[in-house]
């Protein structure tokens, strides 16, 4: 019996590249899973096998990421796959049980993960702590889009403070806000992870989506607005201070970091760390902690974390 092949076109050679993943891992996994064959042919992608029709669908959800400017990751490339073998028809965010499974139609892959966004859906006010790779940051964007495109609030306004990691600013070109534009860069990776870059675009020149350090937040009052404030280990207890009391009416705040990254100056206590300690019996200000079982990169950056975690407890630190 002869089974069905079926095709689809990409754009270069680059594309074709970065669906197939590093050493052709992406397509292995198809092929190992749904006992399919993949091959690509000039600029045409081939599949043929049983489940051909399956693994074609997968690999042009995969393509239309890519379009977006996602960078494909093996880790998501594989739960998509158990999702697609597990039976999933539809993008639901909640599962028949009522527990959330997605937003914006994104996978959530751990039990902190969801606890987490349930924190969002409860509080004004919320404080995401925990290792990097834990999805702290993109996740709240990821919220900040829903409750935009709801017409819950007007705009998103997500901000860092500039802190130097063992690099000096006055070394890079260019005036201030072009040696601040590194520091932004991840909350950008973030939103055109979710939106297009022209949208982005157009939103940012509407003020719509503003970007900026912590520092351009002095003085004023966050109004109908999604506020995220990320790396938030490295501000003062003066700048956590001034950037909670820019609240608004109608406003959400998310405070995001991880305390086991502080490069602020010796000596100096951070300001989240701080807030911590100060505003955890706020009955109304939500708290959650991730740890290194919400790590959702490469599988290497729990190990690399733990064994850091372990290096600094034998050191007695």
């Amino acid at each position: 019996m002869s089974h069905p092949l079926l095709t689809t076109d990409l754009r270069d050679q680059e594309e074709a590249q970065a669906l197939a993943g590093p050493r052709d891992r992406h397509f292995r996994l198809l092929r190992d899973r749904l006992g399919v064959e993949i091959v690509i042919r000039g600029l045409t992608l081939k599949v043929s096998g049983v489940d051909a029709k399956r693994a074609l669908e997968l690999l042009e959800e995969l393509l239309k990421e890519l379009r977006k400017g996602v960078q494909l990751q093996t880790d998501e490339v594989e739960h998509r796959l158990t999702d697609a073998l597990g039976g999933e028809k539809d993008n639901s965010e909640r599962s028949t049980s009522g527990r959330l499974t997605r937003l914006q139609g994104f996978r959530l892959r751990t039990d902190g993960q969801r606890r987490y966004l349930e924190m969002l859906d409860k509080h004004d006010l919320t404080f995401a702590i925990g290792p990097a790779g834990t999805g702290k940051t993109f996740l709240a964007v990821l919220k900040a889009v829903q409750e935009l495109k709801a017409g819950k609030i007007h705009r998103i306004v997500l901000c860092r403070p500039a802190v130097e990691a063992g690099e000096s600013l006055g070394f890079l070109p260019g005036d201030f806000q072009a040696k601040v534009n590194p520091y932004m860069r991840p909350l950008y990776d973030a939103l055109y992870t979710v939106l297009d870059f022209e949208t982005v675009k157009k939103y940012q020149e509407r003020e719509v989506i503003e970007v900026a350090p912590l520092a351009y937040m002095r003085g004023r009052t966050l109004q109908d607005a999604f506020v995220i404030l990320d790396e938030a280990q490295n501000t003062t207890k003066a700048q956590m201070k001034m950037f909670l009391t820019r609240m608004g009416e109608r406003s959400q705040i998310v405070v995001t970091g991880d305390v086991t990254q502080v490069d602020l100056p010796k000596g100096v206590t951070s300001g989240l760390v701080h807030a911590e300690a100060i505003l955890k019996n706020v009955k109304e200000i939500g708290f959650t902690r991730l740890t290194t079982a919400d790590i959702v990169r490469h599988s290497l950056v729990a190990k690399v974390i733990k064994a850091y975690e372990g290096g600094a407890t034998r050191k007695g630190r």
